[in-house]
């Protein structure tokens, strides 16, 4: 399937869903006696972009569990395109068009960029147990290789991913969220590590996603949130304790206080 077919996929499940592409209510994570997340209510519109912010320790990635089903909540409920997902196993909600990145690199480094992306479209499919070796023509690949072209790898698709900058790890695993016509993905910190060059390439990738996909990123990067996010929600001892736009947030004085020590440059 072409990306293009993908993304035609893509569109038609988004509008066949109902409700909100992301419904938390209530959401509690405890570790023991440690509370992660506490009372978190989150609601992410399809095709909308939001920022998540918050300092270590903020919750930010224990949030991320909870909706990929790493983790279960201890209480409260998820629902991803109006369906109740609170207790379905990853898999699950991959299936459903959910999606996401991490802050450690998960990558085949002893094989090429393309292989990797094909990889990914081929455990999606259907076909995904077949042991026919691929041709150049098979329809997966050229997905992947549009895929490869849509996060600006086209130059080292041939390349071993052990081979690639820390950087262009980072975008190739972009492509790999993006297999499968998925409709909602979470971008964990994908700015984390960059140089300011390959930020700017970050950023022109993010924004450049079809419109059907919705998304929340996770990024210490203030730069590069406000620049990506349409809507911003604030984490603190994990509970979100603010939400708005991105000038409300980048110019709001507890904002500041807490996340940015004063100001924001």
């Amino acid at each position: 399937m072409s990306l293009t077919a993908e993304r035609n996929v893509g569109e038609m499940l988004t509008a066949a869903g109902t409700g909100n592409a992301l419904e938390l209510r209530g959401v509690t994570r405890m570790f023991g006696a440690l509370a992660a997340l506490t009372d978190v209510t989150l609601t992410v519109k399809p095709g909308e972009r939001r920022g998540v912010l918050g300092s270590n320790g903020a919750g930010k990635t224990t949030l991320f569990n909870c909706v990929t089903g790493d983790f279960l909540p201890t209480s409260g409920t998820i629902r991803l395109f109006g369906e109740d997902v609170t207790s379905f196993p990853p898999h699950e909600r991959i299936r459903r068009g959910l999606r996401r990145t991490y802050q450690i690199s998960l990558l085949f480094g002893g094989l090429s960029v393309i292989d990797n992306v094909y990889l990914a479209c081929r455990g999606v499919s259907r076909g995904r147990f077949s042991m026919r070796r691929p041709r150049r023509s098979d329809a997966l690949m050229q997905s992947a290789t549009e895929l490869i072209d849509a996060v600006h790898l086209g130059d080292v698709a041939e390349t071993l991913v052990a081979e690639l900058s820390y950087g262009q790890q980072r975008q190739l695993e972009i492509a790999l969220a993006l297999a499968g016509a998925p409709r909602f993905i979470l971008f964990d910190e994908p700015a984390a590590g960059l140089s300011p060059t390959e930020r700017s390439d970050l950023v022109a990738i993010l924004t450049s996603l079809p419109r059907h996909i919705g998304y929340i990123i996770i990024e210490h990067d203030m730069d590069v949130a406000l620049r990506v996010a349409e809507t911003v929600s604030m984490m603190h001892n994990g509970r979100i304790f603010k939400e708005g736009l991105p000038s409300e947030i980048e110019n709001d004085p507890e904002v500041q206080e807490l996340y940015l020590g004063g100001g924001h440059g």
